[in-house]
């Protein structure tokens, strides 16, 4: 069977600066720049090569995705682009400081918006709501590379992400929550016929 690989993108410049970001189309660092190169590595040292890769329409993600392509030599491979992927959409909170905001609004107000599974900032979008927007995106076109016995990668955000293991993994809306997501630590799948989990490895820390 095939393999599958998510990837969250290096540390954003929002990311550095403590904002959150959404959908705002900013760059990785040079730190995040570095944790693709790692990653790259990573895989290449694992020996893996893929067979199609997947990323959302944001430039963090691509610009990881690229890094990670070159690191395997494989910067021919095959790409499929989508929005679906993109990061939870945090409307009226996108570009705010993360603390400001608390300040404003309270840690309370913020922690529930960040943290809760369908509850959406102003203007934005929960938990849910990405998952309602990635998921079918994952089911149609990810899911069936990899149980055709693709090696697959996937460049995305935290939310989305996020999304795709719920869903994988049959977590509830509880469990989710608590799972972070470390930048550029793959996290690595093998998946049986139906999509299920056979086996899971998450990168370990420096």
């Amino acid at each position: 069977m095939g393999k599958l690989v998510l990837v969250r993108h290096g540390q954003s410049q929002w990311n550095l600066e403590n904002r959150f970001t959404g959908w705002v189309d900013v760059p990785i660092t040079p730190l995040g720049e570095t944790e693709a190169h790692r990653a790259g590595k990573e895989l290449r040292d694992a020996g893996l090569k893929f067979d199609v890769a997947f990323v959302s329409d944001l430039k963090r993600a691509n610009q990881t995705l690229e890094v990670i392509l070159g690191e395997l030599g494989q910067k021919d491979l095959p790409v499929k682009k989508d929005a679906a992927l993109n990061e939870r959409h945090y409307g009226d909170l996108q570009g705010l400081d993360k603390a400001e905001t608390a300040k404003k609004y309270g840690d309370a107000q913020v922690h529930i918006w960040r943290r809760s599974f369908d509850i959406k900032p102003p203007n934005g979008e929960s938990l849910k709501d990405t998952a309602d927007r990635t998921l079918p995106y994952f089911n149609k076109f990810i899911l069936p590379a990899v149980t055709a016995g693709q090696n697959v990668l996937v460049s995305a955000h935290g939310n989305s992400l996020r999304a795709i293991i719920m869903d994988l993994e049959k977590l509830s809306p509880e469990g989710i929550m608590k799972v972070e997501i470390a930048t550029c630590r793959p996290i690595y799948y093998d998946l049986g016929k139906q999509g299920e989990v056979l086996k899971k490895a998450v990168s370990a820390a420096d």
